[in-house]
């Protein structure tokens, strides 16, 4: 959907690095100090009818939504010293500790009539309007974009896929903000103004972060890309944001709704499971003692409570996964393979082992051994077939999960079973789905079977997804998943002269940069402090990760997405790092594999063969890739 309000703003300056050590707490006074010689050297006099200088003042301790206060006036001086003086009297009269502390600043306005603006609202996606509103010309009542958004004012609901007036949330925000003041008309020939602004944000440590103005990046700090260190950074942030909504019982808290503090009131095992295995990932990634207690009480839960035995008529053992409605959904054995493999990999339990067969052979009940199609739903009463075919997920899962059982254990069934299953994907063109699952599996497989067929698969589920990956609005987690899954593969791949031809056509520049551009956008779905003050219990969801367009949601899968896409691409970071030391015969392996695995042998029976997966050097990030595709 196209973005109606378009503003231009000012080129905007790097933020100020943090200090390399921890300062010392400052000072309300101070941070506002810190704050106004950022403000004063950027902030310049809008033109009339508009006041000279808007300034807004934002002060949160976390536990509460932010309290929010403007001010107007002729000259910087003169709005800086009343805002300065009002923000430190509003702490006083709250009790507010270690505040934080947000100034904005309006850059440029636009007026426009009621109903137009109501009228154009129709061709934005909900929550993605990133301006400010002003409801008078003379600033009287003046709303930032985090205000807007935060209190879902221009959220329709649901079932409304474009930005709407909601005029209840409108109402009681303007009676939250200026309870003194008359009720506003929203007479449709009443004028407003768009408000193009930008920020500074600043804790207790004294550092100011300079905000993005108008557009994806509006009102959160502005970064450099992506570093292994800042990477490193929201990996770490994210699990222990998980490891938080795993209770006492092993169950999570499923989600919030942080407008308003509500928890969402569902629950899908198959998603408990898939956290389960991101949150394995983090703790490879950093072994956190409270990290793997909130993982063990979950995976107690998994395999004590939401998985279920059967038998089959022919005798056989098996077990499925039980979501609610009493359904048996093929991703959900799936994931839990993911999850217990994982774990088994990194704590050289063995305890899981038969049930990981179980499962597996329940997946084994729902493949046609003729066609390798798998059913999707079944019916956990009776084992009958309740929908053949629910969504493409199911399929990736499915194999990535058989694929990696067979990483651990080397049971030749695993195998056969995803390669009968790639005859059904690539027969049926699976591959202009662009599923991350997919894209995972595909790399696992071709680690252990490197065939043309599923080399070109795996290519096909990239190749002319690049702009797609570019150009999408929306942090869609899951296309950094798929990004860095294919990076892997495709870095093998080019290593291997008698395949090569498949990279002909492929862009390799415009992948890394489509994969370095997802990484970073990723951004936008943080809660970053300079974002959640603005929602009803803002520490509740520092450091998560949220779904915008979901009304800011933030579930267990969302952040699940957000962390192995974060954790897969801190692997690819570490390899370009990697890369120019190699010289000579030196090999830089794939970050990806440079974990260190348990020894097979004390998962797997010493008469059975132990082969090794295929492995290549990683390449520099600077490889000339002309003689491989088209470089643009």
């Amino acid at each position: 959907m196209a973005e109606v309000f378009t503003f231009f703003p000012t080129p905007q300056p790097a933020a100020p690095r943090a200090p390399a050590q921890p300062a010392a707490p400052v000072s309300l006074t101070d941070q506002l100090l810190a704050c106004r010689a950022q403000v004063a050297s950027q902030c310049r006099a809008l033109g009339a009818p508009y006041p000279a200088f808007t300034l807004v003042f934002s002060v949160s301790d976390g536990t509460q939504r932010a309290h929010v206060l403007h001010v107007c006036a002729g000259s910087f001086d003169s709005a800086w010293r009343s805002g300065a003086e009002q923000t430190l009297a509003l702490v006083k009269k709250h009790k507010l500790q270690a505040p934080w502390l947000r100034v904005d600043w309006v850059e440029e306005a636009v007026p426009m009539r009621w109903s137009d603006f109501e009228a154009q609202l129709d061709g934005v996606k909900r929550n993605y309007f990133r301006l400010g509103l002003a409801l008078d010309a003379e600033f009287g009542r003046v709303l930032t974009e985090q205000e807007l958004n935060a209190n879902a004012m221009l959220y329709g609901g649901p079932q409304q896929t474009q930005a709407s007036f909601n005029r209840n949330n409108f109402e009681i925000y303007l009676w939250r903000r200026f309870a003194h003041e008359p009720t506003a008309d929203f007479d449709a020939s009443r004028v407003v103004h768009l408000l193009g602004m930008r920020g500074v944000f600043c804790q207790n440590d004294g550092v100011v972060h300079l905000l993005g103005g108008p557009g994806p990046d509006a009102g959160r700090r502005i970064l450099p890309a992506l570093t292994p260190e800042s990477t490193a950074t929201l990996v770490n942030g994210a699990a222990a944001y998980l490891a938080g909504q795993v209770q006492k019982s092993g169950q999570f808290v499923y989600g919030h709704f942080p407008c308003f503090d509500r928890r969402v009131g569902s629950y899908n095992t198959l998603r408990h499971a898939s956290t389960l295995y991101a949150m394995l990932e983090a703790w490879e990634f950093n072994p956190d003692a409270t990290l793997m207690a909130a993982i063990e009480r979950g995976i107690t839960h998994l395999c004590h409570k939401l998985i279920r035995d059967y038998t089959l008529p022919d005798g056989t053992q098996v077990a499925f996964l039980v979501d609610v409605a009493d359904e048996i959904k093929l991703g959900g054995n799936a994931v839990c393979l993911l999850a217990l493999v994982k774990y088994t990999e990194l704590t050289q339990h063995r305890g899981w082992l038969p049930l990981l067969e179980k499962l597996a052979l329940g997946m084994a009940f729902m493949q046609d051994t003729r066609t390798g199609r798998f059913s999707h739903v079944l019916d956990a009463r009776d084992l009958s077939l309740k929908q053949a075919v629910r969504t493409v997920y199911y399929d990736g899962e499915a194999a990535f999960g058989l694929m990696r059982l067979y990483g651990l254990t080397r049971d030749a069934r695993w195998l056969a079973m995803v390669e009968l299953a790639f005859e059904h994907f690539i027969a049926n063109d699976h591959w202009q789905a662009h599923d991350h699952w997919l894209s995972y599996c595909v790399n696992e497989l071709t680690r252990w079977r490197p065939l043309e067929k599923y080399f070109r698969f795996g290519v096909q589920n990239v190749a002319d997804y690049l702009d797609f990956v570019l150009e999408r609005k929306t942090t869609f987690p899951t296309l950094l998943e798929l990004m860095v899954a294919a990076h892997h593969m495709l870095q093998r791949l080019a290593t291997m002269p008698e395949l090569r031809h498949l990279l002909d056509g492929l862009d390799m520049a415009k992948f890394q940069r489509a994969m370095d551009h997802r990484a970073n956008y990723l951004l936008n779905g943080h809660f970053f402090p300079e974002v959640a003050m603005y929602f009803r219990r803002p520490r509740s969801v520092l450091g998560a990760f949220y779904i915008r367009h979901h009304s800011f949601r933030v579930r267990i899968d969302d952040v699940e997405h957000y962390l192995s896409g974060l954790i897969g691409y801190h692997a690819v970071l570490l390899a370009r790092e990697a890369a120019p030391a190699a010289t000579g015969k030196t090999r830089v392996r794939d970050a990806a594999s440079q974990v260190v695995r348990p020894s097979r042998a004390a998962l797997v029976p010493r008469d059975e063969p132990l082969p090794e997966p295929w492995s290549a050097p990683v390449l520099p990030a600077h490889t000339n890739w002309g003689h491989l595709g088209t470089v643009h």
